[in-house]
């Protein structure tokens, strides 16, 4: 099966490079479409391929095991089906460490790779820290314990918030539901979700940031008001950013929903580090 997706270029566009947009944890393509839309305006050279990953948005069926590998390796067929070969990948959260993956496993070819607000490190299986294992569980847990169907959006808005949950993720939890016979039900599947998170939380990709191969740019991009990067892991990005392995930035104004709290300065940033591509 091949993943979800849909492309966006700017209008009468002729585009020649292709970037791969992959969303995060419980998200789809669509969280990114008015973005990328407003990218592509800026940089009518590039096409953004917007990924539904393995068990989000309408990328269901694919079999198992479900792994960062598994993400990236989807990737490769989804491309194929499309006859493209991408000279970048962008990946926000989860899909930064699926970016990654992709680019180390796959990236032949490949010139840029921009993780968004997404430490590279495996994270400890349990810990209080925002971001991490601990808190993510917690939110299954109460995903886990909506009865489905639901009968309608502000049913599950006033569900999440008597549970605690503040208004920009029940907001975003109502756009993971679909119609169904007697109301509605998710878009992603929990299960898959579930052994996908193992995966993001175990996986190490320091060393592949750290020493990427010749002609690739790792672009990290960290939120200034971001809960997600303990000061071990700032510290050793800013170190290899010194040495001159990858670029580190961080966006002022924003926490980890990046494209959310300061869209104009993200979309600067990365329509000036595109445009360097073709540069080269």
């Amino acid at each position: 099966m091949i993943l979800a997706h849909s492309i966006v270029t700017a209008p009468s566009a002729h585009p020649t490079r292709t970037a791969l947009v992959l969303h995060g944890i419980l998200g789809s393509a669509r969280n990114w479409l008015s973005f990328m839309k407003k990218l592509a305006e800026r940089t009518p050279d590039w096409r953004f391929v917007l990924v539904d990953l393995r068990h989000h948005g309408d990328s269901h069926g694919l079999p198992g095991p479900d792994t960062l590998a598994a993400c990236a390796a989807d990737l490769v067929e989804l491309c194929e089906s499309l006859g493209l070969a991408p000279d970048a990948v962008i990946g926000h959260s989860f899909g930064g460490k699926v970016a990654l993956v992709y680019a180390r496993d796959h990236g032949a070819g490949l010139s840029q790779c921009w993780v968004l607000d997404s430490v590279p490190g495996a994270v400890a299986s349990v810990s209080d820290e925002p971001g991490t294992v601990h808190e993510m569980a917690g939110i299954l847990d109460d995903l886990r314990g909506v009865a489905l169907p639901i009968a309608s959006r502000p049913a599950l808005v006033a569900h999440l918030r008597a549970l605690g949950h503040g208004e920009m993720f029940t907001g975003w939890m109502t756009t993971n539901l679909r119609s169904v016979d007697g109301g509605f039900t998710w878009r992603f599947a929990l299960p898959g979700i579930e052994s996908l998170l193992d995966s993001y939380f175990e996986a190490d990709l320091w060393p592949f940031v750290q020493a990427p191969p010749e002609g690739l740019t790792v672009h990290l991009v960290r939120g200034a008001r971001s809960d997600r990067w303990p000061a071990a892991a700032l510290a050793r990005a800013e170190a290899a950013a010194v040495s001159g392995r990858l670029v580190l930035h961080t966006l002022p104004d924003a926490g980890h929903w990046l494209h959310v709290d300061n869209p104009g300065a993200l979309t600067d940033l990365l329509a000036r580090g595109l445009a360097e591509h073709l540069e080269v």
